[in-house]
């Protein structure tokens, strides 16, 4: 294998970056052509590539984003879509395509995996929703991004004596509300994957404001409600004067953590070396820190699970 290429797709997540950079160094430091593919799987069906060489990811490392942009395409879930991208590939003289996002950018690359085609795949989503891995690129980042959030909103939800609720991002999964709103010290956390009882969030609330507490965060994931339904319900049940902030995609920018800017650039350069161990159809993963590889089929037949412990010790903390 001489020439590989890389692509991101899906929605952004911090430490793709630095996933694109190891990929670039690894891949030349074992005297392979990289090539990046703008724009996803669209710009893989209109050969949108570009050579990467080692000053092309210089000073990337701690940028958000993706440099390669991203793109959403319904035309390469068909036929004629994904014989569009493998012409492209094989008409530049690819041999192995590295995919970094979601498990909707996974179902992609295994398609291109069972027509011949070799592809490995990087979990890079903020809602750390991919089985087999404990950790997904950008997870890590939107945590302490939420955390900030927090913090902040509890100075003044301190200030005027009200109850705040914060909308957090994460599609179906729970683990953004679960982790921030653990680390965050919140009075009530709402995940999908837990059941949500409205009269015993309230009446947490009564009880604590009887107790003299001034002031409480709740912490919605946006699989669960919108922050303002549960805003006004809780308004109307307790008579709380309530306010309610969604973060929204502030979660997906900022500079990435140290932690993702590692676990970017592990996994960057674990993708190119199962490449050229003749691996394919293949997602890296992370687990009890060590690196894994786990096939597309595998990964995407589970449902990710968030850990419940940490659900009951937030309830425990938050009396």
């Amino acid at each position: 294998m001489k020439r590989i290429a890389v692509l991101t797709s899906g929605g952004d997540a911090p430490g793709m970056n630095a996933a694109i950079r190891a990929v670039v160094r690894r891949g030349i430091f074992n005297n392979l052509e990289i090539f990046g593919v703008r724009h996803g799987y669209q710009g893989l069906m209109e050969g949108s590539f570009v050579p990467l060489e080692l000053g092309s990811v210089g000073d990337i490392i701690h940028r958000g984003g993706t440099i390669l942009y991203s793109a959403r395409s319904e035309k390469f879930k068909t036929e004629e879509g994904q014989k569009s991208a493998l012409d492209q590939l094989k008409g530049n003289g690819i041999e192995g395509l590295i995919v970094i996002g979601g498990d909707g950018s996974f179902r992609g690359a295994l398609q291109l995996t069972k027509k011949g085609f070799p592809t490995i795949g990087i979990p890079g989503t903020i809602d750390n929703d991919i089985p087999c891995t404990d950790f997904t690129l950008g997870f890590d980042t939107a945590v302490n991004t939420v955390i900030d959030a927090i913090d902040k909103i509890r100075d003044t939800a301190t200030s005027h004596e009200r109850t705040y609720v914060i909308e957090v991002m994460g599609r179906d999964a729970g683990d953004i509300a679960l982790w921030s709103g653990l680390a965050g010290g919140a009075e009530s956390i709402l995940i999908p994957e837990a059941e949500t009882n409205l009269d015993d969030l309230c009446q947490r609330l009564i009880q604590g404001h009887k107790r003299g507490k001034k002031h409480s965060i709740i912490i919605v994931a946006e699989g669960v409600s919108s922050g303002s339904e549960i805003g006004n319900l809780i308004r109307e049940r307790t008579g709380f004067e309530t306010r309610v902030t969604v973060l929204g995609h502030i979660q997906r920018g900022g500079s990435p953590s140290a932690f993702d800017r590692l676990l970017g650039s592990r996994m960057g350069a674990e993708a190119v070396d199962l490449l050229l161990a003749g691996e394919a159809g293949v997602m890296v993963g992370i687990q009890n820190n060590h690196m894994i590889a786990v096939p597309f089929e595998e990964a995407l037949s589970q449902t990710h699970q968030p850990s419940l412990d940490l659900y009951d010790l937030a309830r425990t903390l938050s009396i």
